[in-house]
């Protein structure tokens, strides 16, 4: 959860322990910072100097004067060098530790289970490694060297200003004291706005988002008045989250004039008039020079300040994804699985989905009961079910897209949750039903299972799962662009990308969502022949939604209400008269009734 209370400097704070570049060099920094505010001052200084001893005092002195005018050129010339070096050291480590945030906050993502993911909106996810850190890094690399700066000049012109006048100087300073306390009264107000801003941010991505991915289907069923006033009010919500907290800001930055200008008038009433002839007009001069320097910082400060509860807003929202558990961890230290074909082993497995958020305590009815079996290395398996039945659930619990709620299973012998996450995902290779293709070539998709493939490996792997014919009519062969998720090609196609894919893994243990639906004969054919190559020599357990892939499965498993309820060859199962006698008589006559491809299915699309 993202708590709104966690402020600015505690939301750094704790980003910095996970980026530590944010703050590395910062001493140094700082000090740069008041180097290039001290050569500011010096400036004031001598101009009191040149006044009160030099023109009003009647010395005159020429040679004092050069000196003086050339001690305040070279504190200006410091000031901007010093200052221009704090500024970059400041970038210079806001890019690295914003870079290291990134990357941090992706990876974590990347931990996550595939429970938190689906419970998370697509566009609020991307938007937490994209637009949250983008804000960030705008006000670290503006706001964040003005507060830097400022606050180091602040400090430095207070103390010089009680040294010329404590009376003078500790007005101001409380003035400016009275000043921060208002600030932060409209700071809290600004929090929850600008919490509230980057929230309707992600909706709005994840709304324009969902209408992109979705554009066939809504095209399809004419859904386009429906769309859009849900994406516009997405787009509404945000706009009117945004203009409140301009609003409100903008308000907040009026009142920079207003301090400035009566700070002005006070220091002018009380050396004039409440002190008269205890400060000499260079002092006045002076004083009134060090106000300026004074006002200039908490100016900024206002100014920034919108920027700066914006980008405490994306801290926290990136703090929320970071602060999420892993609850599939890689085991430290890991075991790695024995060579050769998997054998399976599963002993009274239950699972039960979390209700509410991933990760949640609470969780609803079980739809996996007392889940026990063994499965011999090299065995072809086939798992059928009706929709949520538990068999899609029992097959992402085999590849540990998620642990066990009670129970165990083992693959050759070693626990699942002790295997090492680099041999689980080398040896144990998942097909889903529409494998996902990157926006790249054929080839460069393939090697998502073996990234030091050449292209001539890439080909062999093609050929041996007689492929090759069906390469040779792309347009550029292997190295044919397949585009965004692969849609410059066809569904079968893309299954095809993603059997070589697992093909050149070489995995010993191969879960297949079964990718033969909702394809056309032809390429029925080729896939066909590919999964049966693929099978051969290892362990494979395939969710079957054509009963055909368990006719030939050496084991049928049927799932229903979360329990075995048989298992045995496909002959022996259809002669007992049970559940997968009467699921393969409605898919023979679902089959036989005219719809080549048979789309009377026993499991759905898998889902449970």
């Amino acid at each position: 959860m993202i708590r709104s209370q966690v402020n600015l400097l505690q939301a750094l704070r704790r980003a910095a322990k996970v980026a530590p570049s944010l703050t590395r060099g910062l001493g140094v920094t700082l000090l740069l910072a008041l180097v290039g505010t001290a050569g500011q001052v010096i400036v004031p200084i001598a101009i009191q100097q040149l006044l009160d001893v030099e023109v009003l005092g009647g010395t005159g002195d020429l040679a004092r004067i050069t000196a003086i005018g050339g001690i305040a050129l070279a504190g200006v010339l410091m000031a901007i060098l010093a200052t221009r070096a704090a500024m970059f050291r400041l970038l210079r480590a806001a890019a690295h530790g914003l870079a290291e945030l990134r990357v941090a906050t992706f990876a974590h993502v990347h931990r996550l289970s595939t429970l938190h993911l689906q419970s998370e909106r697509r566009g609020s996810l991307v938007a937490r490694v994209t637009s949250d850190i983008e804000v960030i890094t705008q006000f670290v690399e503006w706001g964040g060297i003005g507060m830097l700066v400022g606050s180091a000049q602040l400090t430095l012109v207070l103390a010089v200003m009680m040294v010329y006048d404590p009376l003078l100087g500790g007005l101001i300073a409380l003035a400016g004291l009275l000043y921060a306390l208002l600030l932060l009264a409209f700071q809290r107000v600004l929090r929850r706005l600008y919490d509230r801003v980057r929230e309707r941010s992600a909706a709005a991505l994840s709304a324009l988002s969902e209408a992109i991915s979705g554009l066939k289907t809504i095209r399809a069923y004419g859904a386009e008045a429906r769309t859009l006033p849900r994406v516009d009010a997405a787009l509404e919500d945000h706009r009117r989250a945004e203009i409140r907290a301009q609003i409100v800001g903008a308000s907040m930055f009026s009142t920079a004039e207003l301090f400035a200008g009566g700070v002005t008038a006070m220091v002018i009433a009380v050396g004039v008039v409440v002190q008269p002839g205890q400060l000499t007009a260079g002092r006045l001069i002076a004083l009134l020079f060090l106000v300026t320097l004074f006002i200039e910082p908490i100016q900024l400060l206002v100014e920034v300040l919108n920027e700066a509860q914006t980008a405490a807003a994306g801290i926290r929202r990136v703090l929320g994804v970071l602060d999420t558990p892993v609850e599939v961890v890689d085991p430290d230290p890991g075991h790695e699985l024995p060579p050769g074909p998997v054998a399976v082993a599963v002993h009274d497995v239950w699972f039960a989905y979390p209700r509410g958020d991933a990760g949640s305590e609470r969780r609803g009815d079980p739809v996996l009961r007392e889940v026990d079996l063994d499965i011999a290395p090299g065995t072809r398996v086939a798992v059928v079910g009706a929709t949520g039945s538990g068999k899609s659930t029992f097959v992402k619990l085999l590849t540990r897209l998620f642990d066990p709620t009670r129970g165990v299973i083992r693959l050759s012998g070693v626990d699942l949750d002790r295997i090492a996450f680099a041999s689980l995902r080398s040896r144990v290779i998942s097909v889903p039903q529409e494998g996902f293709l990157f926006d790249a070539t054929v080839a460069d998709n393939i090697r998502y299972g073996a990234p030091e493939a050449s292209d001539e490996e890439v080909l062999a792997a093609c050929r041996e799962l007689e492929l090759d014919g069906w390469i040779d009519e792309l347009p550029a062969g292997i190295h044919t662009p397949v585009g965004e998720r692969g849609n410059r090609l066809s569904a079968g196609e893309r299954q095809l990308v993603a059997l070589v894919r697992a093909w050149i893994a070489r995995p010993d243990l191969l879960v297949l969502d079964e990718a033969t639906s909702a394809v056309d004969p032809a390429l029925e054919v080729r896939l066909r022949r590919a999964i049966d190559r693929l099978t051969t020599g290892r362990t494979s357990i395939t969710v079957a939604h054509r009963l055909s892939t368990a006719e030939a499965a050496d084991e049928v498993l049927v799932f229903d209400r979360g329990r075995i309820v048989e298992r045995g060859p496909h002959v022996q199962l259809v002669g007992q008269g049970g559940v997968y006698s009467r699921l393969h008589a409605d898919w023979t006559a679902g089959t036989s009734g005219g719809r080549p491809g048979g789309t009377a299915r026993p499991g759905g699309d898998g889902a449970d």
